[in-house]
Parts: structure tokens; C-alpha cells; sequence
């Protein structure tokens, strides 16, 4: 968007920005997967293209089923979106601010253009501050809602804004998801755990060279690796806040 809202204008690009890092992603030489790939890779079953990338959008905002889709596929680029359903569906509730939404019929026309559907669970709260029955529902009813406005298993998720705990993992798998992206601000790869794929968040501030130094490796730490200190005080502050004032957004 040119004028995004101001909450999530650090997480947004300009058409010409995105049309550009598109082509730096296009001429890279590298292979756009979906996540199935990469859960096949990752699960044995089959081996990575040469030079695989993978292209997320989490949320379903209003761009997506437009010019975002058609300048993928214009570009024959796969990628991958993760869809809060509670923002999308009819009557839904989710923690996201005011913003324009795609709507939950257009989810079957991003597969025709091209791209993956994931859960990016109901309401976008921090999973790692909910309860056991509240986390279960922000899981289940997300890919139920998903499988049935698609007709298919929906076998992926990303955890809103990258909260997640071995207890977030653990039923996350018991819920039917073979894999889970968290962000980690990190570049993935061959040792990568299924249920915690790391990242990169892509900011307005970012540019083409950014861009490209990612293609080639450079510019991140690699996933997997502990959570630092930082990240689990984090967690646990979070998690006291949200006993006093119920589930938070993740943003």
C-alpha cells in the first residue's frame, strides 16, 4: 500500500517496492516454493529445487487476493498465505485493528493464482500467553473454518507475530498442522524444526540490497538455535499481562 494504517505501516511496502523485490527475487536464480515443499523436505519425502525460496503474507489483507496475487503470478512466483479466519469470515471477531480485509470467499482465487492457504489461527493473539481450551479453539476452528471454505486439509500455520512455547508447538502438531513458521528474524534451513520455521519480516525500511543479500545468505542468523534469555523474559511478561487484561493482540 502506499497509505497504509499507521499500526502496520513498519510491515508494509509500496506496489513499487514489492514489484521491485519481486524482481530481485526473480533474477536471484532461486526456486519459489509453497510450504508443502518445504514440509516435504523437511519431513523426507522429497528433496528441495536448487536454491529454494519461500514467500509468506500472514493476515489476508485486502491486497492479497488483488494486485499482491496477480503480481506473484505475474512473475510465476508461488508463495504462501496465512489467513486469520476471525478477520476474514462472516461475523468474525479477531484482535487486528482497523484495516481492509480480504474476505473469505476470495481464499479459493489465491489458490488459483497460485498460492498455498494457511491458518493463522482465529483472532491473531498471542498463543503463548492463551490458555490450554483457548489455544486449542484459536487452532482447531481456524483450519476447520479454512477446510471448508476450501474443500481440502489445511495442513499449515503461522503463529501470529511468531509467539509461540513448546506447549504452542506440541498442540499445534495435535491439532493437525504438519508444520508451523514462527519469524525469528532469522534464515531458515536444512536443520530447521518443523513446528518453529524461522523468517524474515520485511519492513518498509528494507530495501533491494536487503533484498538480495537474503537470496544470497547473507544479512541473518540461521534457524534453529535457542531462545536467547531476552525472548523467554519476554514471554513470561507477556504472559503475566495477559492474565490481568485477557488475550493481547500479537503485533
Amino acid at each position: 500500500m502506499d497509505d497504509p494504517p499507521a499500526w502496520i505501516a513498519e510491515f508494509t511496502v509500496t506496489p513499487r517496492q514489492f514489484a521491485a523485490h519481486l524482481d530481485a527475487i526473480a533474477d536471484s536464480g532461486r526456486t519459489p516454493l509453497t510450504i508443502s515443499a518445504l514440509a516435504d523436505h523437511l519431513a523426507g519425502r522429497a528433496p528441495l529445487p536448487p536454491r529454494p525460496v519461500l514467500l509468506t503474507f500472514d493476515d489476508g489483507f485486502a491486497d492479497l487476493p488483488g494486485p499482491t496475487a496477480e503480481t506473484l503470478a505475474g512473475r510465476g512466483l508461488a508463495a504462501t498465505a496465512y489467513l486469520t479466519t476471525g478477520a476474514i469470515a462472516p461475523g468474525g471477531h479477531s484482535l487486528l485493528p482497523p484495516a481492509p480485509m480480504m474476505t473469505l470467499d476470495q481464499a479459493a482465487g489465491l489458490e488459483d493464482h497460485g498460492m498455498e492457504i494457511g491458518s493463522h489461527t482465529v483472532t491473531h493473539a498471542q498463543l503463548d500467553t492463551l490458555s490450554t481450551a483457548a489455544l486449542a479453539v484459536e487452532l482447531r476452528s481456524s483450519k476447520a473454518v479454512l477446510e471448508d471454505a476450501l474443500g481440502h486439509p489445511v495442513r499449515h500455520l503461522a503463529y501470529p507475530h511468531g509467539y509461540n512455547s513448546a506447549k504452542v508447538r506440541s498442540l499445534s502438531a495435535r491439532a493437525g498442522y504438519e508444520t508451523a513458521t514462527a519469524v525469528r528474524h532469522a534464515l531458515s534451513s536444512d536443520r530447521d524444526e518443523r513446528y518453529r520455521i524461522a523468517r524474515l519480516i520485511v519492513r518498509r525500511t528494507h530495501t533491494v540490497t536487503d533484498v538480495q543479500g537474503w537470496l544470497a545468505g547473507r544479512g541473518a542468523r540461521i534457524a534453529p538455535y535457542r531462545d536467547s534469555p531476552r525472548t523467554v523474559a519476554w514471554r513470561w511478561y507477556r504472559r503475566g499481562r495477559a492474565l490481568v487484561r485477557g488475550p493481547e493482540f500479537a503485533g
